[in-house]
């Protein structure tokens, strides 16, 4: 656990929480809204945190070698959520659009 200092530690375990808690809350929002949309970007924010934990992982073993596909993988999870979260926030905005037009009709 060398490789980051203790105020760069808490700074990566707090994301990752915050994190955690960002999907939860989305998640409950698209549950009480019944918004689907909502639903879906907290599912489509998955990828981020594996990314997230992958980094974390590889830094508590001291970015070991032997874990470098740790960081393939962090940059692959990466790249899917990044898409996943375009995609989201599309389905979001198409919906948002739909509900404008039925509420003007």
């Amino acid at each position: 656990m060398h490789a980051l200092s203790i105020p760069t530690w808490i700074i990566h375990i707090s994301s990752v929480i915050e994190w955690i808690a960002a999907i939860w809350f989305i998640s409950l929002y698209g549950n009480v809204t019944n918004n689907r949309a909502w639903y879906g970007l907290s599912f489509a924010m998955l990828p981020a945190l594996v990314s997230a934990m992958c980094a974390c992982t590889w830094h508590y073993f001291d970015n070991d070698p032997n874990l470098e596909w740790l960081v393939t993988l962090q940059a692959s999870m990466t790249l899917l959520g990044n898409f996943t979260l375009l995609a989201a926030a599309w389905l979001i905005f198409s919906n948002s659009k739909k509900q404008e037009e039925s509420s003007e009709s």
